[in-house]
């Protein structure tokens, strides 16, 4: 008999954040996120230790689902990134750098959380309503009429993944796919509420990333043997084939004797019970003209052979690639516009082909499984960037230039309140400036993670980040080496000063409010999603909030 072992009691740790292993914890973490941000950030290759799958990636949510953490307060951290990023897919990066810098930045105060959080929450009411408000001066409305401002956040969003080993006409090329593909999934009648179609992946790898294209409908992985010659499908218009979609195995396999027992007659043969009723179904799917037939698992091969005979189309083993109904012309039969079969690579497929495009197929090319697997998620998250703007028709300034501007605008605001403001207040003035200052300051840490080898600059207007290659001395005339701002709103053109942007205590003050930028209309914006960077702000400052406010871990040693 196994000894027993006498059960452990909970550890019990006060006031967490003020020990060392925290502190020095966090601190990895944030420079390991830092160091992965942008479209300069380094990559990092994770596995288990043990051999298995290798990722090379700097996406958050590949890195946070594979990086091991065993503090709780990180735990906590990452959680709720996680969860951000499971809501939005973008923005990942923003929020749990922004968090880190606000932890630290805020302990280094030696202010009581109470009234950090309090102060803090209120600037963060001042960040938000400022971007909800038509006067902000780092967002752009977006006109679904005018492809521009589509195009620049698609590519803000390939560009800043740098595993995708993308080149520039490669991001192009991907860039006009995905939006046409997300056009494909907008329906083009609309009675009462809008639901999006579906944009199905199809991979392909060891091609090359020109190689990808989008078509509408669905592609059906088959074997090549299988359809190496179309068979005629029997239609009931010139260009309407009715479709039978089962999602239940047709191969006459016997019950599962976990569902319960049955009586057989003597002599009865279940195989030929089975398949009797297996032909039944296809005489009447015959009867009612159905030309092509889709099971997600298996059918069984004299039925399969009895529909052939009769015309019909079959597609077994179609899995999960499959999931969706078809458009509905009957109570219990759907309807496609044609199939026909192609190929990609090695790989050969049966393509069905819709009357109202919701549902496209993009073919997805890139040289290896590591490159293909991180170009997936970029596209995923690009795509879903397109459904949240859709439904919020507006983006943020990237490169730096919302996180610098937001900073100069709180600086601003912050700086010119009165005295008389404080009066009612449970704080001072100088503890409001000091959290305002760590506040802005975690701002300017973000945009600065975004030069892992250059200069940042802000201007001194619109407090925008403008990057600088390394090796210049610093000199008053900056416009000799600058041409455009992070997001490329602003050209140097325009008589700007600037200075470092350092993230540190003090920076000074701009005279006036930032000004909102007159043209808004490059090109070649560098745009992000409004609402994951919205959320994620709200995200950043409120696990912050929790986390300063955690006063013991009481943890099970057992």
């Amino acid at each position: 008999m196994s000894r027993l072992e006498a059960k452990k009691p909970s550890l019990f740790i006060s006031d967490p954040l003020t020990k060392d292993t925290v502190s020095q914890s966090l601190s990895l973490l944030n420079r390991i996120l830092k160091s992965c941000y942008g479209p300069a950030g380094r990559l990092k290759q994770l596995h288990n230790g043990v051999g298995g799958y290798v990722c090379v990636t700097s996406q958050s949510s590949a890195i946070l689902g594979r990086l091991s953490v065993s503090h709780p307060v990180l735990k906590v951290l990452t959680a709720s990134v996680q969860n951000h990023v499971a809501r939005f897919s973008d923005c990942g990066l923003f929020t749990a750098i922004l968090c880190c810098s606000l932890i630290e930045n805020f302990r280094s105060l030696h202010v009581p959380s109470c009234t950090v959080i309090k102060i803090s929450k209120d600037l963060l009411s001042l960040c938000t309503d400022y971007l909800k408000s038509e006067a902000c001066g780092c967002r752009v409305s977006v006109d679904f009429s005018n492809l521009k401002t589509l195009l620049c956040l698609v590519r803000s969003v390939l560009t800043s993944k740098p595993a995708c080993m993308l080149n520039a006409t490669e991001v192009d090329h991907l860039t006009m796919l995905i939006v046409k593909a997300f056009m494909f999934t907008i329906p083009c009648h609309v009675e009462t509420k809008a639901v999006l179609g579906k944009c199905v992946t199809v991979p392909v790898k060891g091609r090359r990333v020109l190689d990808s294209t989008v078509l509408p409908g669905l592609l059906i992985e088959t074997p090549e043997i299988q359809f190496a010659k179309l068979p005629s499908v029997k239609r009931i218009s010139s260009d309407t084939i009715k479709i039978a979609l089962f999602c239940v195995s047709m191969s006459g396999d016997l019950f599962n004797p976990e569902e319960g027992m049955i009586t057989v007659h003597h002599g009865i043969s279940l195989e030929t019970s089975e398949l009797n009723q297996l032909l039944n179904v296809g005489k009447q799917l015959v009867n009612d003209e159905v030309g092509l037939v889709v099971c997600q698992k298996v059918i069984h091969p004299s039925l399969k052979q009895y529909l052939k005979e009769n015309q019909v189309m079959v597609v077994d083993r179609a899995g999960l690639s499959c999931d969706g109904t078809p458009e509905s012309n009957d109570s219990c039969y759907g309807s496609l516009k044609d199939v026909c079969t192609k190929s990609f690579g090695s790989k050969h497929f049966v393509h069905l082909i819709p009357n109202d495009t919701v549902v496209c197929s993009l073919v997805l090319c890139n040289r290896n499984e590591t490159t293909w697997d991180e170009l997936k998620r970029a596209c995923e998250t690009a795509e879903h960037v397109l459904q949240l703007t859709i439904k919020e028709p507006l983006a943020l300034l990237g490169g730096g230039c919302t996180e610098s501007h937001l900073a100069s605008y709180i600086r601003y605001k912050t700086c010119s309140l009165s005295t008389s403001s404080f009066k009612d207040a449970d704080y001072s003035q100088t503890q409001y400036q000091l959290i305002a200052d760590a506040f802005c300051c975690s701002l300017e840490s973000v945009a600065c993670s975004l030069s892992h080898d250059d200069e940042i600059l802000t201007d001194t207007v619109y407090g925008h980040c403008w990057l600088v290659p390394s090796g210049f001395p610093s000199v008053s005339n900056w416009s000799d080496l600058l041409s455009k701002c992070g997001c490329g709103i602003n050209s140097n053109t325009q008589n700007l000063n600037w200075r470092l942007l350092r993230p540190h205590f003090g920076s000074p003050t701009l005279q006036s409010c930032p000004e909102e930028p007159s043209i808004k209309a490059a090109d070649l914006l560098t745009l992000d999603c409004f609402a994951a960077k919205y959320s994620g702000l709200q995200v950043a400052v409120e696990t912050a909030n929790l986390i300063l406010d955690l006063k013991c871990i009481i943890e099970d040693q057992n």
